[in-house]
């Protein structure tokens, strides 16, 4: 490590910082900038100047003032106290902070104390991943693992009780293991192996579970321009999708907004546990008027944040708000780095970053041998709504689900404004698969039959808006009844209703079985004679409300709306 008194700021631009460090500094080495020891990290280094982005308002700050290299890359502490927490960019609590963080580094643990239960027995092998603990009295089993660099004999293992976050709670082979965990944010923390996609993340939201799901561990991009209801639909899915933890990155998004996300968890009733749905939601917080380079390390805290509770046999959800914002950040930094830009301005190596990180997300064998997933979702906001710009483009080659919100749709009132021929899901089949292991083996072939139903539609939309629904003949008016009986009876849904708001694969199977159904009937009227018109004129109602008046597991109240129509349009009882 360099020494203190030999290390001198040279030039301060911005975020960027350059500092002589005589004594030799390596890349991503925290350095610890003027008299307040504002936290940066080293991007580049020419001879003995090393570039520095700063991780605070850097205002004050002068030539000549003093550096310090740790010698240590930027690394966050992890811990039981996370859960229901909210942090920056750092991982450094803003419970409690004034309008204003203070300069500094490291996350609090509050002085509280958690119950910790021994598992392990001293004299135990222990090897890296392994069950040493369990942290008593939460809503999911948290547990103390042996850190991945430590392995052989457990020394000594404390007794059952309270215990506090610099506690040491077992020794194994001569290495010390606490409640808090230090982690390097940049570097991904090492499983046994990777496995393949093979169970669905259940998201609550039918035109995702039905047409585009994801896997747990699989990765997904919700591009859309602005008022097409991103923000609203990944809340959606952090409250209701069946993972065990949320980590929500607020990156670069208005404070109002996240302020709006953590006052709906704090007040909303987890489903899962019986507890409040904040109990496992870790919230990171870089909003756009905090630090622009914290703004960078916090989609790399928050997955460091999702691998540990990963690690620990859990299902995790990270969703970041938004990757835009994030290489915007990215952007600014380059320019004020004088690197040449690529399209767009953005750095050349944006494809790489991107690629970095959604490669942190997948199901996996741990080092314990436990099964765990971290699922990343991604917005991404294109501006003007343009899906070809760089971030989009790139993110589109990186993840195995896209899910783009159309602005049409949304202007319709639409929602989720999700663009049936605009999305795709490259592991549906792997899902239909372990759909028929889970009882349902019609899900690929509803699922196939709503996709063409949809598709049919959208080619005859551009030819009633010619020559008018009257010209058509009677099958395609019945394929143009089919897609709005699809889109408003199946795909719309309320986030404000109480019914709506969450639906369950069998309600959604059901939903879909009873428009199918209702369609088919429309087409064997209309083969046997029936005119279109007499068709069309059917009162669906019934069918329409059942999403909003059966409850999010009514499956009978889908049954006797489908019923009605059924009756109406002659179907015998």
């Amino acid at each position: 490590m360099a020494d203190p008194g030999s290390s001198r700021i040279l030039r301060v631009a911005g975020p960027l910082v350059e500092v002589a460090c005589d004594g030799g500094v390596a890349m991503h080495d925290v350095v610890l900038l003027g008299p307040e020891d504002l936290p940066g990290e080293v991007v580049a280094i020419t001879g003995d100047v090393a570039s520095v982005q700063a991780y605070e308002y850097t205002g004050g700050l002068a030539p000549g003032h003093p550096a310090r290299p740790t010698g240590r890359p930027l690394r966050v502490r992890l811990g039981p106290w996370l859960l229901g927490g909210v942090f920056d960019g750092l991982l450094r609590p803003l419970t409690g902070a004034g309008d204003w963080l203070l300069p500094g580094s490291g996350t609090e643990a509050d002085g509280r104390t958690w119950r910790f239960v021994p598992i392990a027995a001293p004299g135990d092998e222990a090897v890296p991943g392994a069950v040493l603990g369990e942290w008593a009295g939460g809503s999911l089993p948290l547990r103390v693992l042996v850190p991945p660099d430590a392995s052989g004999p457990v020394e000594r293992i404390a007794p059952e009780g309270p215990c506090g976050a610099d506690e040491v709670l077992v020794v194994v082979g001569g290495k010390p293991v606490r409640a808090g965990v230090g982690w390097p944010i940049r570097r991904p923390r090492p499983v046994r192996e990777r496995l393949d996609a093979a169970e669905p993340l259940h998201t609550g939201q039918r035109v995702i579970d039905l047409l585009f799901p994801v896997a747990r561990g699989g990765t997904v991009a919700v591009p859309g321009g602005f008022g097409t209801g991103k923000t609203v639909l990944l809340q959606q899915i952090a409250k209701w999708c069946d993972a065990d933890v949320i980590v929500y990155v607020g990156c670069g998004e208005r404070g109002n907004e996240l302020a709006d996300v953590m006052a709906e968890f704090a007040e909303l009733d987890d489903p899962r546990t019986g507890g409040r749905l904040a109990d496992r939601t870790v919230v990171v917080a870089n909003t756009s008027n905090m630090p622009m380079m914290a703004r960078e390390a916090s989609v790399h805290t928050g997955a460091t944040v999702a691998e540990y509770f990963r690690d620990m046999g859990l299902d995790v959800v990270l969703i970041a708000d938004s990757t835009s914002r994030w290489a915007e950040a990215l952007r600014e930094f380059s320019s004020r780095m004088g690197e040449l830009p690529a399209e767009e301005g953005y750095p050349a190596d944006l494809a790489s970053e991107l690629a970095a990180f959604y490669e942190r997300a997948g199901a996996v064998r741990t080092l314990g041998g436990a099964r765990g997933s971290v699922t990343v979702l991604g917005a991404v906001s294109p501006p003007g709504g343009d899906l070809t710009e760089p971030v989009t483009a790139h993110t589109e080659r990186f993840v195995r689900s896209l899910w783009t919100l159309d602005r049409e749709l949304a202007y319709a009132r639409h929602y989720p404004a999700v663009s049936w021929s605009g999305s795709f899901a490259r592991d549906a089949a792997a899902l239909g698969t372990a759909h028929t292991r889970a009882g349902d083996p019609a899900w690929g072939e509803r699922r196939a039959r709503v996709t063409a139903l949809l598709a049919e539609a959208d080619r005859l939309a551009d030819l009633v808006d010619l020559v008018g629904i009257t010209a058509l003949p009677g099958p395609e008016r019945v394929s143009v009844l089919a897609g709005r009986l699809v889109r408003e009876g199946l795909l719309q849904q309320s986030a404000l209703s109480a019914h709506d708001a969450y639906c369950s694969p069998e309600k959604t199977a059901a939903l879909a079985d009873a428009v199918l159904a209702t369609v088919a009937r429309c087409r064997e009227l209309v083969d046997a004679g029936t005119p279109a018109e007499t068709v069309e004129e059917t009162d669906f109602t019934p069918l329409l409300r059942a999403r909003e008046e059966a409850g999010p597991r009514d499956t009978d109240a889908v049954a006797a709306g489908c019923a009605a129509v059924l009756t109406a349009l002659g179907e015998p009882r």
